[in-house]
């Protein structure tokens, strides 16, 4: 994957690395990470707390999230379980309030947990719920919860929001209309509130990814023979995003395809309604609604 390296990463990697290892700039932080009981997340948090910070696991299984946190614990670093249901707004505040109470503010928050559908619209006509609960978990439980965290980092004039993203938001891949408007929906958000806080030395990183194996795909049976990335190179990715900071982090097929809709949209569209028609919805998304 073609990940694009600010000057600082490059540096690190090329000119000192080498040398000696420099110590991450995780060291000591406050970093949040949602959807921490498995997959990206609890590969992400484990990461960042052998780099020495403080971890925030959030997520709504609490056996889960209790045993990454003792794991963590048992490694020699340091973490704190909150168990929470993000798309339910008053947890999210009671959530917040916690945190804020305990630890003070949180330097680095990673929006991790999330959810996918892959289905036709010929098979959505009647379930708009499924609109409503990717947006509900993508879109409105990130928002709630960084407006919730973003004052205390203006306050202290450091922050950094990382967003788990889908190289899909580039790609526009049939079948996914659900899940890519949740996601676009946030990666447009954070690209516009980086632009009011980027004064704060509050800073956003849109992420996005591409196939990962992780439970989120486990139920469509065409990703079973797919290329895809293991947790932990994906959390590499992510904490590469905490430690330089850079706008975005994208793929070369994501970064192509994007430029292809925009010079020869037509053309990109009937290449990939062809593409789409080689991989049929799978048998649970063709289950009608009970």
């Amino acid at each position: 994957m073609n990940l694009l390296l600010t000057p600082r990463a490059w540096v690190r990697r090329h000119l000192v690395g080498r040398v000696r290892r420099l110590p991450s700039p995780l060291a000591g932080r406050r970093v949040m990470v949602t959807g921490a009981s498995s997959g990206i997340g609890e590969a992400t948090a484990r990461a960042v707390a052998a780099r020495g910070a403080t971890v925030l696991l959030v997520a709504r299984r609490a056996d889960e999230l209790e045993r990454v946190r003792s794991e963590i614990q048992a490694s020699g670093g340091t973490a704190y379980s909150y168990a929470c249901d993000l798309t339910d707004g008053a947890a999210v505040d009671g959530l917040v309030a916690e945190v804020l109470a305990a630890h003070g503010a949180v330097d680095l928050l990673v929006n991790n947990a999330g959810r996918s559908i892959r289905r036709s619209l010929e098979y959505s006509y009647d379930r708009m719920h499924d609109f409503e609960r990717t947006m509900a978990v993508n879109y409105f439980a990130p928002v709630r919860l960084m407006l919730g965290l973003l004052p205390a980092m203006r306050a202290q004039r450091f922050g950094h929001v990382v967003n788990v993203l889908s190289w899909g938001v580039q790609v526009k891949a049939p079948r996914f209309s659900a899940y890519l408007a949740s996601k676009t929906a946030l990666d447009t958000w954070s690209r516009i509130a980086g632009r009011e806080t980027y004064a704060d030395n509050v800073t956003f990183t849109n992420v996005r990814l591409p196939l990962v194996r992780t439970e989120m795909i486990r139920e469509t049976d065409v990703y079973r023979r797919s290329r895809a990335m293991a947790p932990d190179q994906a959390a590499d990715v992510v904490v590469r995003a905490l430690e330089d900071r850079p706008l975005t982090i994208s793929t070369a097929v994501g970064n192509l395809t994007e430029v292809l809709n925009l010079l020869v949209p037509r053309l990109s569209d009937a290449l990939s309604a062809a593409a789409s028609r080689r991989y049929p919805d799978s048998p649970a998304a063709r289950r009608p609604v009970e």
